[in-house]
C-alpha cells in the first residue's frame, strides 16, 4: 500500500456523511445515474439508494469516473420499502416535486438526517412517492423551463446540504462508527483481498498506521 494513497483514502472516509443520502426513483439513463453518484462522492455521501422496478438499475456510464467504487448504491425492490428503510433510520425525506406545499430547497435544515428523493427524467417522482415523503422541495427558477435535469437538480440540492454541514463542522471529524470505518477502509485499500475474505466468511485482518496488512491468512 502506498502511504500517500492510504492517507488520501482515510481523509476521504473521515468526511463521509452517513446521514445524508439520495434516493433515485426509476432514473433509467446511465448518464444521469452516474452523474448523481459522482455528485454524491463529491459532497461526501456515504451511501446512495435507488429504485427501478421496471428494468433494473442502468449500467454506469463513463460520467461516473469510478464514483460507484466509493459510493455504494443500495437497490430497493420498490419505493415503499426504500422509504421505510430510510425512515427507520430517522431520515427525513424531501422529494423534488412541484406541489402547493413545496418548500424552497434553501430553507431546509440539511444538518439533520436527510434523504433527497429524485424521480424520472421526464415526470419526476411518482404520485405514490409524493404521498409518502415528508416534504416537497423546489429549486426556484426564473426562465421558461420549470425543471432541471435530474442530475443537475441533485447537485444543486446536495451542494447546499454540504454548505450547511461544512458550516456546522460536520466534515471536521469522522462521523462513521469504528467497525464501519475499518471495514470500508480495508475494502477501499484492498478490494481483491476483501472479496477473498468475504467468500471465506472471515473477518478482515487489521491494517497498520501506513495501511499495510498486519497479518493475513495462510
Amino acid at each position: 500500500m502506498n502511504p500517500t494513497r492510504y492517507q488520501k483514502l482515510q481523509q476521504i472516509l473521515n468526511q463521509r456523511q452517513p446521514d445524508l443520502t439520495v434516493l433515485a426513483e426509476n432514473v433509467k439513463k446511465p448518464h444521469n445515474l452516474s452523474a448523481i453518484l459522482r455528485t454524491c462522492d463529491a459532497v461526501g455521501v456515504f451511501e446512495a439508494h435507488a429504485v427501478n422496478p421496471t428494468g433494473g438499475v442502468p449500467t454506469y456510464s463513463s460520467v461516473a469516473q469510478g464514483s460507484q467504487k466509493w459510493v455504494p448504491l443500495r437497490i430497493h425492490a420498490d419505493i415503499e420499502s426504500a422509504i421505510a428503510c430510510l425512515q427507520e433510520r430517522n431520515f427525513t425525506l424531501y422529494a423534488a416535486h412541484l406541489s402547493p406545499n413545496q418548500i424552497d430547497y434553501r430553507q431546509i435544515d440539511y444538518t439533520q438526517p436527510t434523504a433527497i428523493v429524485l424521480g424520472t427524467e421526464k415526470f419526476g417522482v411518482s404520485d405514490e412517492t409524493a404521498s409518502l415523503v415528508d416534504h416537497h422541495i423546489r429549486i426556484p427558477m426564473v426562465g421558461m423551463v420549470q425543471s432541471l435535469n435530474v442530475s443537475v437538480a441533485a447537485a444543486t440540492i446536495v451542494f447546499e446540504a454540504m454548505r450547511q454541514r461544512q458550516a456546522a463542522g460536520y466534515y471536521d471529524s469522522c462521523r462513521l462508527d469504528q467497525d464501519t470505518y475499518r471495514q470500508v477502509l480495508f475494502e477501499w485499500s484492498y478490494p481483491e483481498v476483501a472479496e477473498r475474505y468475504r467468500k471465506l466468511g472471515k473477518p478482515y485482518p487489521p491494517l497498520n498506521e501506513v495501511g499495510d496488512i498486519v497479518r493475513e491468512m495462510a
